[in-house]
């Protein structure tokens, strides 16, 4: 932890906008373990599915982003929603590291529109999801 010489108190760590590989749910055991047992809910186009582990797994939240080959059939589409999906949640995922008591473990976020939405209509859903999976 850095200090602030001029105050003698923690200073405050910068906000990281990286999205690591240790982010990434890829674990087939954990992925079960988060449909099983976790909680979801809908915020139109995405769904979220979240869940934390009595067993701490890590710091981090680790996340997993879904889009559906049936509303989708070109994989370009389908990577360009995931991509969207992705940079919102990377500007925007402060909001769960500055609260990592409340913060779940493992996150799923599913895109369950039939079409294509914008940029900002993506981040303004993701960043209501991410608070209020803080709030249960």
């Amino acid at each position: 932890m850095r200090m602030d010489p001029a105050k003698d108190k923690p200073a405050e760590q910068p906000i990281s906008y990286t999205y690591s590989k240790e982010e990434r749910l890829c674990s087939k055991r954990l992925i079960t373990l988060l449909f099983s047992k976790g909680s979801s809910f809908n915020l139109y186009p995405l769904r979220f599915v979240y869940h934390t582990p009595e067993a701490p797994l890590s710091e981090s939240t680790q996340l997993v982003i879904s889009v559906s080959k049936r509303n989708f059939k070109r994989a370009v589409d389908r990577n360009r929603l995931k991509r969207q999906i992705r940079e919102a949640y990377r500007l925007n995922k402060h909001l769960l590291t500055q609260n990592q008591g409340r913060a779940p473990r493992l996150l799923a976020i599913i895109y369950i529109g039939k079409e294509k939405k914008s940029f900002d209509t993506i981040q303004k859903k993701l960043i209501s999801g991410l608070e209020r999976c803080l709030t249960r």
